[in-house]
C-alpha cells in the first residue's frame, strides 16, 4: 500500500545545493584588493587644516584633497555617517581634476574614487553610483596594459562590477562582458598571487549565465574550470570547496542531461569533501545536506534502498547542527521527505509519524506559509510579523523591502477574502516604498510595477479611472528604466500594454488600443519561438487584433489575429495551462466569427489538453485543473466536426477531451506500467518518463517568471524519450489519441451511440463495425436538455415519497421523443436486429437523463426497452478496454458479498442480510464464495476483501458528494470507503460489480462529461461489468431485483458469465413490471460496460 503524499515545501529534487558555484554573488567573488594611500593616524581635521594652508594652484593641493577623502572615507567607515561619504567623493572627483592623464597619481584617485563609490552604491543603491564605477575602472585598466603587473586586479574588479550590475539590471550583455574579463585573468602568468582566484570567478559568472540562458555548455565549461581547481595540492586548506563545487554542478548536470554517471561521480567528490570537513568544521551541515540529496536523486532513478536508508542517516548527523541554525528547517524538511520515500517503499508506520512531526517542527521555524497550505490564519501571522519588520527607523537600508512584503501580502489576501482596505493598505505602503526607491534606485522599476498592479486590481473593483491612469504612467515609467536589452523589458511591454487595453474597454479610445497593439508586437518580437512566455504575447496581440477588427473593420487585423493563432497548432514545447487557455481563446474567437481555421483549433486545444494532462499526477487534487480545463471542449469540438462533415473526426475529438482524468489514469498509468514490465529497456525509459515528467510539471508552476532554457530542455527530452518508447514493439501509438479505426473496435458486439449536447447543437452518432459513424441529427437544444435533465433530477429526489409515476412517463416521453426515437430509427434503417443489445455512450446533460428507459409509454407502442437491450459506457476506450481485459489467470476466481445495514453514518438497512444470503444462494453453487458483514464490513476490511475476490456484490448505503465528486463513498460500519480508496487499491483481474447502494452513477455536478462516480471508478479499476443506480434504491425491491438478476446470470453450463450482466438485468426487469412494481423502482438500475 502506499501512503498519502504529503505536500513538501520543497521536494527533494529541487532543494538547493548549497555549492559555491550556486550561491557566490557578484560581491562574494574573489575582489583583488584596491590600492589605497597607506594608513595613518591623521584625524579628518588635521587634513581639513592642511587642504587649508594648500591654496588652489599648489602642487600638493590633489594630495592634500585625496588624504582628506580618505579619511573621511575612514571615518565612515567606522561611524557610518553618510555625510563624510558625500564628501570624500566630491573631494576625490576634485583631486582626479587634478590628476589628468599621465599624471603618475592617477591610478589611485581614479581607485579611491571607485571605492567611495563602492560604498554609497551599497548603502543607497543608486544606480549611477555603480554605472560611474564601472566607468571609472574602465580607465583604469587603461593605464594598466598588457604585461602591467596590476592589469588582472583591475580586470577582475571591472568584472566584478559588472556581474553586480547584471544582477541589479539584467542587462545580458554585461555579464558577458564580465566573463571575457574574467577569461583575460586566466591568461596572468602562473605566479600572480590572484591566479588561483580566477577560475572560481570565471565559473560563478559561467554558472550565472547558464541559469539565465540555459545553454548546458556554459556549464559545461564551469565543471572543467573546478576540476582545474581541484589540481591544487592535496590539503589545500580550501580543498572542499572545489569539491563541492564540482558536485553540484555535475549534479545539475545531471538533472538536464540524465547521465547517471554525472551523479554517481558527484556523490563521490560529495564524500570526499565530508571527509575534508571533520566534526565542529563550519561547513560540515553544508556537506551532509549535499551528499544526502544526491544520494535520494539516486534513489529514485535506480531504486537501491541502502542509497536512501544512508541519506537519511546523513540528514539526521546534519540536524546535530545548533538548534538555531538559518538552515535548521531544510534540514528538518529534507529528512521529512526522505522518512516519506522510505514509508512509500517499506510501508514502516514509524518512518511516517516520524516525518509528520520532523514537519510540523520545520513549520514552526518557517511562518510565512499561507501560499504552501492556503490557511489564512498563516497568512494573517506573516502580516503579523511583516508589520514588526517596519519598526526599523525610516532611515534603514531595509525600509523600503519592508513595506513592499507587507504590501504584497495584504494584496495577496485582498485577492483571497476580498477585503478592499487591505487593497488600499497595500497601496498606500506600495507608494511609501516607491519614496525610498528615488529614481537612479536599482529597486524602483520593481515598486513601480507593483504600484501600477495593485492601482489596476482597485480600478477593477471600484471602476475609478484615476486609478488606472496613475497605473499606465506608473507603467511607463518602469519601461524607460528597462530599456531594450533588458531581460524583464518584455514583461514591462506587456504589462503597458495590459492597461492600455483596459483603459480601451472603459473609454474606447481608439489610440490606446493602437498603442497596445504596437506594446505587444514589441513585446512578442522579446519572446521568440520556445520562449516560455510567447504564447501569453501571441494570445494578447491576437485578442487586440480583433478588438480593433470590430471597432475599423480592416481585415488586415482579423488575418493577422488568426495568423497568430495558427502558429500554436506548431507550438515545439509540451502544452503548459497558459497555453491551453490560448488555443480555447482561439476556438472562442473562431467560433464567433466562423473562421474557417475552427476545426484545427479544437484540435490543437484538445491536444494541447492531452499533453497538459499528461503531466499531471493521477491525483484527485489535480481534478479541478482538469474540470476547468476541459469545460465543453470535446462537445463542441463534436459539434464542430459534425458541421464540417468530418464524422470520424467527431468521435476522435470527443473521445480525447471527455473522462479526461479517468482516461488519464488508463492511457499514462496502464501502458506505463506495461512498459516497465516489458524488460530493461522499456523500464529505464518509464523511469525517465516519471522523472520528467515531474520536472516539467514543476518547471510550468513557475509561472512568474520566464522558464524557457528549462522547458525547452526538458521538452527535447520528453520527446526524445517518447519516440525511444514508440520504437519498442507494442508501443507505436504509446501517449497518443487513439484514431477513428481503433475506436471502431467498440462496435464488435453491437452499436455504441454517442449522443452529443453542445452549445452549437445537439447530435447522435452511431457507430458500428466496418462503416463509417451514422448521423443523427436531433432536434433539441442544449437548453432544453438541461431543463429535461434539471426536471427530471428534481423528480428523483421525490421518488418513494408518493406516486409520480406519470410525470417520469411524461418526462420519458419527452426523452423518446427528442432523442432516443431518432436514433431506434436510424438503427433499424442500419438492419441492427430486434433485441440486440446497444451502448449509449451520453455527454454533457444527456448523461443525467435514463435514456435506456424513454419510450411512448402508451399502449400497443413499444419502448426502447421492448426493443433493444441497453448498456451504458463513459467512453468508446473505456468498453475496449474491457472486452480485451479477458483474465489470463487460469485459477479459480473468487466472489465477495459485502453487506453493511449500520453504518457509521445514515438509517439502518433492514434488507442487506436477506440480500446477501439470495445472493450467497445463487453463487455459492457455482464460485468460491465469501461473505463480509456488519462488525466486519469496514474500510479495510473492505480493501482487503476486493484485493483477492473477482466478483462483487455491494449492499449499503450509496454517498454522492455532488461538489466533491471524489468523496463520494459507500457507507462501511467505521466510515466512508471513497472513489479515492477505490481507485488506489490493488486490484487482482476484477471482472464484475453490482452496486446495489443508492445514486452509485450520481457524479461531479459541474462536469458530467468526467463521469466521477462510484460506478465509474468500479469500472476504470478493472471492473469489466458494473450494475449501478441512478437514483435512491427501494430496499424491498433491492430483494426482488438481485434475486431475478442473478438467476438470469448463471449461464447453462451452470456459471457465471459477466457478459451477462445487461441480459440479466434486462430480464429482471421484465419480471419487475410483471409484478407491477412501480416504473422508478423497475429502471432505477443500469448496466455499464461488457
Amino acid at each position: 500500500m502506499s501512503g498519502p503524499k504529503l505536500k513538501f515545501m520543497g521536494s527533494l529534487s529541487t532543494h538547493h545545493l548549497i555549492s559555491l558555484a550556486g550561491l557566490l554573488s557578484a560581491s562574494a567573488r574573489v575582489s583583488a584588493p584596491f590600492l589605497s594611500s597607506h594608513n595613518t593616524a591623521d584625524d579628518v581635521e588635521e587634513s581639513r587644516a592642511a587642504l587649508q594652508r594648500c591654496s588652489p594652484g599648489n602642487s600638493r593641493r590633489s594630495t592634500c584633497l585625496y588624504n582628506l577623502a580618505t579619511h573621511l572615507r575612514n571615518r565612515f567607515k567606522q561611524r557610518g555617517v553618510l555625510s563624510d561619504l558625500d564628501e570624500a567623493i566630491e573631494l576625490n572627483r576634485a583631486a582626479l581634476v587634478l590628476r589628468p592623464p599621465g599624471h603618475s597619481d592617477r591610478s589611485a584617485s581614479l581607485n579611491s574614487l571607485i571605492l567611495s563609490l563602492k560604498d554609497r552604491f551599497k548603502q543607497r543603491g543608486i544606480r549611477s553610483d555603480l554605472d560611474e564605477v564601472i566607468e571609472l575602472q574602465r580607465a583604469a585598466l587603461l593605464l594598466r596594459p598588457p604585461g602591467h603587473y596590476l592589469r588582472p586586479t583591475s580586470l577582475n574588479n571591472l568584472a566584478v562590477s559588472l556581474t553586480e550590475r547584471f544582477k541589479q539590471q539584467g542587462v545580458m550583455s554585461d555579464l558577458d562582458e564580465a566573463i571575457e574579463l574574467d577569461r583575460a585573468t586566466l591568461l596572468r602568468s602562473p605566479g600572480h598571487p590572484l591566479r588561483s582566484s580566477s577560475p572560481t570567478n570565471l565559473a560563478v559568472s559561467l554558472t550565472e549565465r547558464f541559469k539565465q540562458l540555459g545553454v548546458l555548455s556554459d556549464l559545461d565549461e564551469v565543471i572543467e574550470l573546478e576540476r582545474a581547481a581541484l589540481l591544487r595540492p592535496p590539503g589545500h586548506s580550501d580543498q572542499s570547496m572545489p569539491l563541492n563545487n564540482l558536485a553540484a554542478s555535475l549534479t545539475e548536470r545531471f538533472k538536464h542531461r540524465g547521465v547517471l554517471s554525472d551523479l554517481d561521480e558527484g556523490i563521490e567528490l560529495n564524500r570526499a569533501a565530508l571527509l575534508l570537513r571533520p566534526p565542529g568544521h563550519s561547513d560540515r551541515y553544508m556537506s551532509l545536506n549535499n551528499l544526502a540529496i544526491s544520494l535520494t536523486d539516486r534513489f529514485k532513478h535506480r531504486g537501491v534502498l541502502s542509497d536512501l536508508d544512508e541519506a537519511i542517516e546523513l540528514h539526521r548527523a546534519a540536524l546535530l547542527c545548533p538548534p538555531g541554525h538559518s538552515d535548521r528547517s531544510l534540514s528538518l524538511n529534507n529528512l521529512a521527505a526522505s522518512l516519506t520515500y522510505r514509508f512509500e517503499q517499506r510501508g514502516v508506520l514509524s518512518d511516517l509519524d516520524e516525518a509528520i512531526e520532523l514537519n510540523r517542527t520545520a513549520l514552526l521555524l518557517r511562518p510565512p506559509r499561507f501560499k504552501h497550505r492556503g490557511v489564512l490564519s498563516d497568512l494573517d501571522e506573516a502580516i503579523k510579523l511583516e508589520r514588526a519588520a517596519l519598526f526599523r527607523p525610516p532611515g534603514h537600508s531595509d525600509r523600503s523591502m519592508s513595506l513592499n512584503n507587507l504590501a504584497a501580502s495584504l494584496i495577496y489576501r485582498f485577492k483571497q477574502q476580498g477585503v478592499l482596505s487591505d487593497l488600499d493598505e497595500g497601496i498606500k505602503l506600495h507608494r511609501a516604498a516607491l519614496l525610498l526607491r528615488p529614481p537612479g534606485h536599482f529597486d524602483r522599476p520593481m515598486s513601480l510595477n507593483n504600484l501600477a498592479i495593485s492601482l489596476t486590481d482597485r480600478f477593477e473593483q471600484r471602476g475609478v479611472l484615476s486609478d488606472l491612469n496613475e497605473a499606465i504612467e506608473l507603467h511607463r515609467d518602469a519601461l524607460l528604466l528597462r530599456p531594450p536589452g533588458h531581460s524583464l523589458r518584455s514583461s514591462s511591454l506587456n504589462n503597458l500594454a495590459a492597461s492600455l487595453t483596459g483603459r480601451f474597454k472603459q473609454r474606447g479610445v481608439l489610440s490606446d488600443l493602437d498603442e497596445a497593439i504596437e506594446l505587444e508586437r514589441a513585446a512578442m518580437l522579446l519572446r521568440p519561438p520556445g520562449h516560455s512566455l510567447r504564447v501569453s504575447s501571441l494570445n494578447n496581440l491576437a485578442a487586440s487584433l480583433q478588438s480593433r477588427f470590430q471597432q475599423r473593420g480592416v481585415p488586415s487585423d482579423l488575418d493577422e489575429a488568426f495568423k497568430l493563432y495558427l502558429q500554436l497548432s506548431h507550438l515545439s514545447h509540451a502544452a503548459s495551462g497558459r497555453d491551453l487557455s490560448a488555443a480555447k481563446a482561439w476556438v472562442t474567437s473562431a467560433e464567433k466569427l466562423k473562421h474557417g481555421s475552427t476545426l484545427i483549433a479544437y484540435q490543437t486545444a484538445l491536444k494541447f489538453l492531452d499533453q497538459h494532462v499528461a503531466l499531471l499526477s493521477s491525483s484527485s487534487r489535480h481534478f479541478s485543473v482538469v474540470r476547468e480545463a476541459t469545460s465543453s471542449l470535446a462537445t463542441d469540438a463534436f459539434s464542430c466536426s459534425v458541421r464540417h462533415g468530418a464524422l470520424a473526426t467527431a468521435v476522435e475529438l470527443v473521445e480525447q477531451g471527455r473522462a479526461v482524468f479517468w482516461t488519464q489514469l488508463a492511457r499514462f498509468r496502464t501502458p506505463l506500467d506495461e512498459l516497465s514490465l516489458s524488460g530493461d529497456t522499456g523500464a529505464a525509459l518509464a523511469e525517465e518518463l516519471k522523472r520528467l515528467s515531474f520536472y516539467l510539471r514543476s518547471t510550468f508552476d513557475q509561472s512568474n517568471e520566464d522558464q524557457s532554457p528549462q522547458i525547452r530542455q526538458l521538452t527535447m527530452q520528453w520527446d526524445d524519450v517518447v519516440s525511444r518508447i514508440r520504437m519498442l514493439p507494442g508501443f507505436s501509438r504509446f501517449l497518443l489519441p487513439p484514431l477513428f479505426s481503433g475506436l471502431q473496435k467498440a462496435a464488435e458486439e453491437g452499436p455504441v451511440i454517442i449522443v452529443n449536447a453542445s452549445q452549437y447543437g445537439c447530435d447522435a452518432l452511431i457507430i458500428l463495425t466496418g462503416q463509417d459513424p451514422v448521423h443523427v441529427p436531433l432536434d433539441i437544444t442544449r437548453t432544453d436538455v438541461s431543463e429535461l435533465s434539471s426536471e427530471f433530477q428534481s423528480l428523483a429526489e421525490q421518488f418513494g415519497s408518493s406516486d409520480h409515476e406519470q410525470e417520469l412517463a411524461s418526462i420519458l416521453r419527452n426523452v423518446w421523443d427528442d432523442i432516443v426515437d431518432p436514433v431506434v430509427q436510424a438503427l433499424r434503417e442500419s438492419k441492427v436486429p430486434l433485441g440486440s443489445r446497444i451502448w449509449w455512450c451520453p455527454t454533457a446533460e444527456f448523461t443525467l437523463l435514463p435514456l435506456h428507459a424513454a419510450g411512448p409509454y402508451e399502449k400497443k407502442k413499444d419502448n426502447l426497452s421492448h426493443i433493444y437491450i441497453s448498456s451504458y459506457t463513459p467512453t468508446l476506450a473505456t468498453l475496449i478496454r474491457a472486452r480485451h481485459q479477458v483474465s489470463r489467470d487460469a485459477s479459480p476466481q473468487h466472489f465477495v458479498a459485502i453487506g453493511q445495514a449500520n453504518p457509521d453514518k445514515g438509517k439502518k438497512l433492514d434488507c442487506v442480510a436477506p440480500e446477501l444470503a439470495i445472493v450467497a444462494q445463487h453463487v455459492a453453487p457455482v464460485m468460491s464464495f465469501t461473505s463480509l458483514a456488519e462488525s466486519d464490513a469496514t474500510v479495510q476490511g473492505a480493501l482487503d476483501v476486493l484485493s483477492r475476490n473477482q466478483w462483487l456484490h455491494l449492499a449499503c448505503h450509496g454517498m454522492p458528494n455532488p461538489q466533491q465528486a471524489f468523496e463520494s463513498s459507500f457507507a462501511m460500519r467505521d466510515g466512508p470507503l471513497m472513489i479515492k480508496d477505490i481507485v488506489r487499491s490493488d486490484w487482482q483481474n476484477p471482472e464484475f460489480a453490482f452496486l446495489s447502494a443508492c445514486h452509485t452513477t450520481v457524479g461531479d455536478e459541474k462536469s458530467p462529461d468526467e463521469s466521477i462516480h462510484l460506478a465509474a471508478a468500479m469500472q476504470f479499476s478493472g471492473f469489466r461489468s458494473v450494475i449501478g443506480s441512478m437514483w435512491s434504491v427501494d430496499d424491498k425491491v433491492a430483494l426482488q431485483m438481485v434475486s431475478a438478476f442473478y438467476a438470469n446470470l448463471v449461464d447453462s453450463s451452470g456459471k457465471l458469465d459477466c457478459t451477462r450482466a445487461a441480459e440479466a438485468l434486462h430480464k429482471a426487469v421484465k419480471k419487475l413490471r410483471r409484478n407491477k412494481v412501480p416504473l422508478e423502482k423497475q429502471i432505477v438500475f443500469i448496466h455499464i460496460g461488457v
